[in-house]
């Protein structure tokens, strides 16, 4: 008999600061151009969101606004990505813990987690998240550990895929997944627009989600991935010497509509949509990259106007948390279901779009 693999909970966590509109404001002082400098704060007003989160502490002074109270952002004296990747080891082990208390283990579920997924692309540190997590934690030491690293947004895909694996092949394992970002550590100093609407979007998130064969919360069907040609340079996500440089390129978009709209068109077995149509699911867990995104994904398989709600809340909430912002929403569709606000038994399709340019997906339906 087959075993279904189940998310049972989800914890999550964000930072102490909302950073949003200090950044809106110390972006302006950046940009000399009036005419872009018009465009941005037009940008700012659709972008869909009203806070972000980091650890990045905001401070102002009487003669000139700096990024945060440290100094890490200091104009004309940016961190190096040495001082960003040390900033990383001391935060992130903490703010799993947060994220993972969450959850709610008794002492028991704690002490028995088999296997242990992780997933990050704003940081690298030997010893590995995984073990600085173990630790915080307070995790058995035989713990299967596997880092899913450097993948970008649609990295919590990626991680469900592993412990839906795990739990397939072995009924008793008991996965923790941990979805952990700290995209804040990687604002560049620069005049260049695209890149700032790019940085717009992007805060600081933790999430954290037991696996099981237990039959509660969202059973998981099927994982497939699909990648648009001609497409690889329209998000790319490279280590430079003040950080990790992203490009965004405003083409995303479109390429996701028309991308979707042909998948919704084509409708076979063999495509993203599985020979179904986007009317045969009641619930979607769209990863919330931006507005223009969820806009698009909206289009191209024309969806009804509320069915991404969860996914612009979350967005208008936190921004875009990198491969933690899907857990977000899947956290919020669990206490909607827990709730009565969403019902038991329903369909789902969850998906996620990141480097390649290429989109990730699971169906799924609720317990």
């Amino acid at each position: 008999m087959t075993v279904t693999a189940h998310i049972n909970r989800i914890g999550t966590a964000l930072p102490p600061f909302d950073v949003h509109e200090a950044f809106m404001r110390f972006v302006g002082d950046l940009i000399e151009d009036e005419r872009q400098a018009r465009l941005f704060r037009r940008m700012v007003g659709r972008a869909g969101i009203s806070h972000r989160w980091s650890y990045v502490e905001p401070v102002e002074n009487p003669n000139r606004f700096l990024a945060d109270k440290a100094g890490f952002y200091t104009p004309g004296a940016f961190p190096t990505t040495g001082a960003r990747m040390a900033r990383y080891e001391a935060l992130a082990p903490g703010f799993a813990g947060r994220a993972i208390d969450a959850l709610g283990l008794s002492p028991a579920e704690r002490a028995g987690i088999t296997h242990l997924v992780v997933a990050s692309c704003t940081g690298f540190v030997a010893p590995g998240l995984d073990q600085l997590i173990m630790a915080e934690a307070g995790l058995d030491p035989s713990v299967e550990r596997t880092v899913v690293g450097f993948m970008g947004c649609y990295a919590a895909v990626n991680a469900l895929r592993l412990a839906h694996h795990f739990v397939r092949s072995e009924a008793s394992a008991r996965v923790l997944v941990v979805n952990l970002e700290l995209c804040t550590l990687h604002f560049q100093q620069t005049t260049d627009l695209e890149r700032i609407l790019s940085m717009l979007i992007f805060g600081d998130g933790c999430a954290a989600a037991l696996v099981t064969a237990e039959a509660e919360g969202l059973a998981l069907k099927d994982f497939r991935a699909a990648t648009i040609d001609d497409s690889a340079d329209a998000i790319t996500w490279r280590i430079g010497d003040q950080g990790f440089d992203m490009h965004l390129s405003g083409e995303v978009p479109g390429k996701i509509q028309r991308a979707l709209a042909h998948e919704a068109e084509r409708n076979d077995k063999g495509g993203l949509m599985r020979g179904t149509r986007a009317d045969d699911y009641a619930l979607w867990a769209v990863h919330a990259g931006g507005r223009t995104i969820l806009d698009a994904v909206e289009a191209g398989l024309e969806l009804d106007g509320a069915a991404l709600g969860r996914s612009r809340a979350v967005l208008n909430d936190c921004g875009n948390m990198s491969s933690a912002t899907l857990m977000f929403v899947l956290a919020r569709m669990l206490g909607d279901v827990a709730d009565g606000r969403a019902p038991r038994g329903a369909p789902g399709m969850a998906m996620a779009f990141g480097p390649g340019l290429a989109a990730e997906s699971f169906r799924f339906s609720t317990v």
